[in-house]
């Protein structure tokens, strides 16, 4: 392993940590910006029927929400105290199956009609970007679609490497610092990026930092 890899190792570690540090205190502590319910109006509308991969998925913010829409649903988080806290937060009985994996090293194990990601993109390094999509390519059934709702706030305090690093710091509530990856993706450049791998995916802006994406491989109708 080069310097560089294990150097981005030890960051993705951190970023791991630091999301079970948080699990506890994650839903108390919303983004609250202006813009940011026009994606989940938008993911309504884009209704994510069918079988439903969600990565990243936290303490279940977008969880309910998807099995309003999907036959079924499996959702994939790194941190087993954000399952649990997702666990709680679906009906028992609810058509869900929640998989404790690191997303880096996780391969889907069949194949879906929706991926949705609910601000996990910008955690990606730009150095992985294109493997990711291999992934997500991976795990969607033929004309499967993909929507993924993000945000490029980023605070004056957490750039402790400067405004041209993805690398920022982030504090519990305990005040423990923890580096995480946010990438602050404008929406059109973010848009061009997923055409010239072979996806054709709208990525829309709202009136605050957050934005969405909706749909698929190029050449393929939903």
């Amino acid at each position: 392993m080069t310097t560089q890899s294990a150097a981005q190792e030890q960051l993705l570690s951190e970023q791991r940590a630091y999301y079970s540090a948080f699990a506890p205190d994650y839903l108390d502590q919303p983004l609250d910006l202006p813009g940011g319910g026009e994606p989940a109006t938008a993911l309504d509308a884009f209704r994510p029927v069918g079988s439903v991969l969600e990565l990243a998925c936290g303490p279940g913010t977008w969880t309910p929400q998807l099995l309003r829409h999907a036959a079924d649903l499996t959702a994939v988080d790194a941190s087993p105290e954000m399952l649990a806290i997702a666990a709680g937060r679906v009906p028992p009985g609810a058509p869900v199956r929640f998989v404790e994996a690191d997303l880096f090293g996780w391969e889907p194990d069949r194949r879906y009609d929706v991926v949705f990601m609910g601000c996990w993109l910008s955690h990606v390094p730009e150095s992985r970007f294109t493997s990711f999509w291999s992934l997500v390519a991976a795990a969607l059934a033929p004309r499967g679609r993909v929507f993924f709702v993000d945000d490029h706030h980023r605070t004056p305090e957490e750039l402790v490497e400067g405004p041209a690093s993805s690398t920022v710091e982030r504090r519990t509530p305990d005040g423990a610092a923890y580096r995480i990856v946010k990438v602050p993706y404008e929406p059109a450049e973010l848009e061009r990026r997923l055409r010239g791998l072979g996806w054709d995916i709208t990525v829309t802006p709202t009136a605050g930092p957050f934005y969405w994406g909706a749909g698929g491989r190029a050449g393929e109708s939903g």
